[in-house]
């Protein structure tokens, strides 16, 4: 009898290192995607910032292409859907999944990247008018509004909720927007006219409001109609809305007529007609680059956490760009940075807290599971 109840415990032990070696596994690998996403959002996000106002300051001037390298660098994407091919059955295991195993229509699928798209594309079009208009700094910082709009779009929209330090950060980053603002009349705009610097400050809060509903309504997407958890679905959730935006910016570079003067400015461009090239070519890429990692992130975790990860970009770029081009970093930027840095700090915190507390649910309920089973 003492015998069996040996072995008994025995396999009781086993089974439970087991679950436990395999939840660490699973935990492992779940922070090396997150971090190689947060990598290509990092990485792609400054290299494509300073590339587009590369492409201003050389002698680019088309907004309509500035706007179409933005999403024309999806077809690199393509060959990623050999390795994650798009027939991956939904998963059902996980505890907290919601997704239903009935796939989406044809119908629902075509007007949800239809609209993305569109959406997509006007947001584009912001972006590269406060890129214009902004010095470089003064850009990304204001940049960091995305997460106030964020918040609030993911809490109407995905449920959630307003801890103390999220709402810490939301008084943050509004009162470095407000500095920036009131920066304005003193910045040195005088290549750009008082006109069209707050053209480009609007454009810039209105494309961080545009984008981050975007993330918010990819996130419910992926809940509601997409129903799968595959890395495929983060692919054509990219490479879809990036079609529809690639084309209705070359709609309006040709209803505009912008396209007439493309050859004139590239051979007017200061670096040279390769140089020309290769901006626009890299500016598309690294544009990609960032937008997966976006992607991937607000399918790991949401599209608040992928909004953070975004920000955090935000002491990198300014120092950039006074480094390469000799943006002015005064007083009132360096305070307007170190609260949107304070505010970002809030936000990841808030995320420590909630991965250690799910992560802690998540070993209890697994280690009652094996216990159940023995």
């Amino acid at each position: 009898m003492a015998h069996t109840e040996k072995i008994s415990n025995f396999h009781e032990d086993a089974s439970l290192t087991s679950g436990m070696r395999f939840f660490r596994l699973t935990h492992y690998r779940w922070w090396f995607r997150v971090s190689l996403y947060t990598l290509f959002v990092l990485a792609g996000q400054c290299a494509a910032t300073l590339l587009g106002r590369l492409y201003y300051d050389k002698g680019g001037n088309s907004k309509w292409m500035a706007t179409f390298v933005q999403s024309a660098g999806f077809p690199i994407l393509l060959p990623l859907f050999c390795f994650f091919p798009p027939l991956e059955l939904p998963t059902t295991s996980a505890p907290t999944n919601n997704y239903s195993a009935k796939p989406p229509t044809i119908s629902t699928l075509i007007g949800l990247y239809l609209g993305l798209g569109l959406l997509l594309a006007g947001d584009n079009m912001m972006y590269s008018y406060g890129l214009l208009y902004l010095p470089v700094s003064t850009y990304s910082l204001l940049c960091a509004t995305q997460l106030a709009f964020n918040a609030l779009f993911s809490f109407f929209l995905n449920s959630q909720k307003f801890s103390p330090f999220i709402l810490n950060s939301l008084v943050l980053l509004t009162m470095s927007a407000l500095l920036l603002a009131v920066h304005g009349d003193s910045e040195n705009t005088t290549e750009v006219s008082k006109a069209k610097y707050w053209v480009g400050f609007l454009c810039t809060l209105g494309a961080s409001a545009t984008y981050f509903l975007c993330l918010s309504l990819v996130q419910l997407s992926f809940q509601k109609v997409i129903k799968r958890e595959t890395f495929s679905a983060v692919l054509e959730m990219q490479t879809h809305p990036s079609f529809v935006a690639t084309c209705v910016c070359v709609v309006g570079l040709f209803t505009s007529r912008e396209w007439k003067d493309l050859g004139k400015e590239m051979r007017e461009y200061k670096e040279g007609r390769v140089s020309y090239v290769m901006t626009l070519f890299w500016t598309a890429v690294t544009w990609q680059i960032s937008s997966i990692g976006l992607m991937g992130l607000v399918f790991e975790v949401s599209s608040l956490f992928s909004n953070v990860i975004s920000t955090v970009s935000l002491p990198l770029i300014p120092i950039l760009a006074a480094l390469f081009f000799h943006d002015k970093v005064d007083g009132m930027k360096v305070m307007a940075m170190v609260l949107a840095i304070w505010g970002s700090v809030s936000y990841i915190y808030q995320h420590y807290l909630d991965d250690s507390i799910t992560t802690k649910n998540t070993r209890n309920e697994a280690s009652r599971a094996t216990s159940e089973v023995c």
